[in-house]
């Protein structure tokens, strides 16, 4: 077994609180580990977001993940990219540490360009949706189109939405051979709340289903 470094992190309190997004990310590791033969030396986790230049001066675990893996020469392990950053500038300044990352939903292979690349098409894709939605207001109030509750605030609850979903992917993916009513049997067997914290139900989960299959990357 080859040894490596754990790195598990939630943006906001709420999602910690909840345990949700830290339970998906270890499972993705759990099975990443077993399948290409890795043992976890430590694991680091933190409730932080990865916004803004001073990203990694206030995520003082991720610090610490690269110091042990340095020290051990050993990979950093994260479920997905963006549990990093979404930021190419900052996948780039993780690199002159000299330590291997590797993102379990991208296999053990992709290597730092590869890392670049995703990292690049994920910021062009934030950048898109951002410029088509504030085209789409732009237009909306130029036809006179009273906009309601369409806000920033809406935008911001609708992105909390999707993170929310998209935290529940590896455990879907678990469940993907069941009935929509049996995978909402176990969900809350498993005791997953939904992600508005919730009970699960057959229409529930093809709602949250298809949000993931409408998400190209995220």
């Amino acid at each position: 077994m080859r040894a490596a470094v754990a790195y598990i992190r939630v943006s906001t309190q709420k999602q910690g609180r909840s345990g949700l997004g830290l339970e998906a990310q270890q499972s993705a590791l759990a099975r990443f580990a077993e399948a290409e033969g890795y043992t976890f030396a430590e694991t680091y986790q933190e409730i932080e977001t990865a916004k803004g230049d001073d990203a990694l001066e206030r995520r003082p675990q991720l610090a610490a993940a690269i110091k042990a893996a340095r020290k051990a020469k050993a990979p950093i392990v994260v479920a997905k990219l963006c549990r990093l950053s979404r930021d190419v500038h900052f996948i780039s300044g993780l690199m002159v540490h000299k330590v291997p990352f590797i993102v379990a939903e991208l296999g053990a292979d992709a290597d730092p360009f590869m890392l670049h690349l995703y990292a690049a098409l994920a910021e062009k894709e934030r950048r898109l949706i951002s410029e088509r939605t504030k085209a789409a207001l732009a237009e909306a109030k130029k036809k006179g189109t009273k906009l309601g509750g369409v806000t920033a605030k809406s935008i911001a609850n609708q992105k909390a939405a999707a993170e929310r979903a998209e935290a529940l992917r590896p455990v879907l993916a678990e469940l993907v051979n069941l009935s929509l009513r049996e995978q909402a049997a176990e969900l809350n067997r498993r005791g997953v709340p939904t992600p508005a914290g919730g009970q699960w139900h057959a229409v529930t989960v093809k709602r949250v289903r298809s949000r993931l299959a409408s998400t190209t990357f995220r």
